[in-house]
């Protein structure tokens, strides 16, 4: 046992030796080509003097690394999170600057600019170069993961022999898009796991096959409602990502963090239950927590005051503590934001059509989806491999934050799925140095649907048509709709600013015009001075055309209103009226929507906040298209095209999501699938809870 550990120590001087020796050369280097770094006084030294301050300075810089950067991470936890990553050129050069002016060999010095440039090339070798050592060293990569990721303080050692349950979510991608990805070879990993799904019960070390098991959300096709049903069981009450609750006088917001609060706490209302993740769970980089102890990036706990019970912003102090990552992710930040200025700039040069603005902070917010979130969100997920937890829910949001702006086929949205599928690799890979073993489940909350904005098409807002219809005046230039993704709620989350709708604030003032709010293609409009929700009949008798109006508009689907004489009613063109207890999915106005659509209407329509005229716009099934009344050309949140077929995919080893022939319809479904699966992999020490029947909750 002692000579175990005494190569083990001999194996760790050799490494930072070799570290350091390569940082040396390194720092040679950049002084023989920069001319603002010097490593020698004005009047000249040896070849052996400047090597040995290179040395030093190697040497101090190291150090500093290893001791100050942490604590300056830790202090920086009172900045806003989304400016750490732009603090981290800053920090490092002001580091190296700190090693030269404590050089022992007296010598060394550097202009703050050209600090920045040496620190960081610095810290990438160092990094590379420890990576590259400790790769061939199974028990040395795994402590060096360990270090790069979150760990949670573990009260008890974790039971070895009962595997764990991974749930990585590549939110917007949908079950069609995986399957084009992986058939051109952009997913490799997925493509292997896939492949090997009729093979034996291992395909790969340690990780068993998987199988692909498409599923169908709610009429509400968004993060907010799917990820709520599958952490905490409940989509009830939840009719889109933006609505107006007459009661409350108050727009609520699924990427606000009180909405998002306020969401979780009437999911846990309703199914009497904490959540999926409430037993030795963690939920890292989600809008709601699913129960779980260990949270990093959960929206729903972000504006409470930071403390034992808002641990969201700690997901950053794991990750940026190491200044190598620190770098890495800068410089990731950085090419992914001249990347997307390059992208935007050619699509604009030829012409691309749909396209839709991607200026302003469009490129920064980009690359906090792209890089920074997921880099952090991976790195906790890995600690939590490595610390044995139970259950672990990650979601990725890189994919849709690009889909919206790219489309979710174009060029950008492929590039994406690589550098997803990577990270899949690497959990993979983490995995085989987990104390226990895991089953790796990936799933996406919803797809995305291509096609052209509602005002790009007819040159005014679904609010410009509203008011037309209502006989109220409409603006010459029609406003842009704000486009509310998941990536700008990190941001703001990260910035400490919560989401805020234009005029639709808490206690406002309640006005005669109708509030108009848009989901992707999904609309919702309510009259604010009407303390319940409207009648077809009281509406046509306010608004004598505005029904017609929309029914009729060659860009809108069907309309959904409440009915004195029928309960409820869809609209569709040429007078077309159906009482939701006669729909069907066709002949009529869902026929273009596919199976499925009636239910998810019906389901809608019993919530007690749905708005008074919910708006669905056109879907064409020969290319998939819809309509969004947002600035998105990939869009989802209401019915039509692949916005409605995300994917679960999962480990043979575990029981299969559905019988034969059956359909897994909604979050809910797949919620109560997981905790299935939990329950076959820990016994009956998880608490499940009562269940809830097969036949869905209202």
């Amino acid at each position: 046992m002692r000579g175990v550990r005494w190569r083990r120590i001999a194996s760790q001087v050799g490494r930072s030796i070799a570290v350091w020796a390569v940082s040396t050369v390194t720092m040679l280097a950049l002084a023989a080509v920069l001319p603002d770094f010097q490593l020698q006084s004005a009047d000249g030294d040896s070849a052996t003097r400047i090597a040995v301050a290179a040395a030093c300075g190697a040497g101090a810089f190291g150090i500093l690394s290893a001791v100050v950067w942490p604590l300056l991470v830790r202090l920086l936890l009172l900045v806003p999170a989304f400016f750490l990553g732009l603090l981290v050129f800053f920090l490092n050069g002001s580091l190296l600057l700190l090693a030269l002016r404590i050089n022992p060999s007296g010598r060394g010095d550097a202009a703050p600019e050209t600090a920045v440039i040496v620190a960081a090339v610095m810290s990438a070798v160092a990094s590379a170069t420890g990576a590259a050592l400790v790769v061939r060293d199974d028990e040395a990569y795994r402590r060096r993961l360990q270090r790069l990721a979150t760990r949670g303080r573990r009260a008890h050692p974790p039971c070895p022999t009962a595997p764990g349950l991974v749930c990585v979510q590549l939110d917007g991608v949908g079950h069609d898009v995986l399957t084009e990805a992986v058939r051109k070879g952009l997913m490799p990993t997925v493509g292997r796991w896939l492949a090997a799904g009729g093979g034996p019960p291992a395909a790969g070390p340690g990780l068993p096959s998987h199988r692909l098991t498409p599923w169908r959300t709610d009429w509400s096709s968004q993060t907010g409602a799917s990820q709520l049903g599958i952490l905490h069981g409940s989509t009830f009450d939840v009719p889109a990502f933006r609505w107006y609750e007459k009661d409350r006088g108050e727009v609520m917001v699924c990427n606000r963090p009180t909405s998002a609060a306020e969401l979780q706490r009437r999911a846990m209302l309703h199914t009497g239950d904490g959540g999926l993740l409430a037993v030795d769970g963690a939920s890292r980089g989600n809008l709601f927590s699913g129960g779980a102890g260990e949270q990093a990036l959960v929206l729903s706990i972000a504006t409470r005051r930071r403390g034992r019970a808002n641990r969201s912003r700690a997901g950053y102090f794991a990750y940026f503590s190491d200044p190598a990552n620190a770098v890495r992710t800068a410089l990731s930040f950085v090419a992914e934001v001249a990347r997307e200025i390059g992208e935007s700039t050619r699509a604009r040069l030829r012409g691309q059509r749909p396209r839709v603005g991607r200026g302003g902070l469009y490129p920064l917010v980009r690359a906090f989806a792209t890089v920074v979130e997921r880099d952090v969100v991976v790195a906790a997920v890995m600690g939590d491999m490595l610390a044995g937890r139970t259950v672990v829910y990650a979601d990725l949001v890189a994919y849709d934050e690009v889909a919206h702006h790219s489309g979710p086929c174009g060029r950008d949205a492929e590039k994406v799925l690589r550098r997803l599928d990577r990270s899949l690799a690497l959990l993979e890979r983490v995995a085989e140095h987990a104390p226990r073993p895991y089953r790796i489940v990936v799933l996406s909350d919803h797809g995305q649907s291509p096609g052209e904005t509602f005002r790009a098409r007819y040159g005014l807002t679904l609010g410009d048509l509203v008011r037309a219809g209502s006989g109220l005046p409409v603006p010459r230039r029609a406003e842009r709709t704000r486009s509310g993704t998941e990536a700008r709620a990190a941001v703001r989350a990260a910035l400490r600013r919560p989401v805020e709708e234009k005029g639709a604030h808490h206690g406002q003032a309640r006005r005669p015009e109708p509030i108009v709010l848009a989901s992707g293609n999904l609309g919702l409009i309510s009259f604010p001075d009407v303390p319940h929700r409207m009648t077809k009949e009281e509406i046509d008798v306010r608004h004598p055309a505005l029904l017609t109006t929309l029914a009729n508009h060659p860009g809108i689907g069907f309309l959904l209103v409440r009915s004195a004489a029928h309960g409820g009613v869809v609209l569709g063109a040429h007078g077309a009226e159906i009482p939701l207890a006669d729909l069907d999915d066709e002949p009529g106005p869902l026929a273009r929507f596919g199976p499925g659509a009636a239910d998810a209407v019906r389901r809608t329509h019993s919530f007690p906040h749905t708005a008074d005229i919910m708006v669905n716009s056109a879907h064409d099934p020969a290319d998939g298209e819809v309509l969004a009344f947002e600035e998105q050309i990939g869009s989802h949140g209401g019915l039509g095209g692949a916005q409605s077929r995300p994917f679960l995919l999962s480990p043979s080893e575990l029981s299969a999501p559905v019988a034969d022939g059956a359909e897994l319809t909604g979050a809910e479904d797949v919620h109560r699938v997981l905790r299935r699966w939990l329950r076959e992999l820990n016994g009956p020490q998880v608490p499940l809870g009562t269940d809830v029947p097969e036949e869905r909750a209202a």
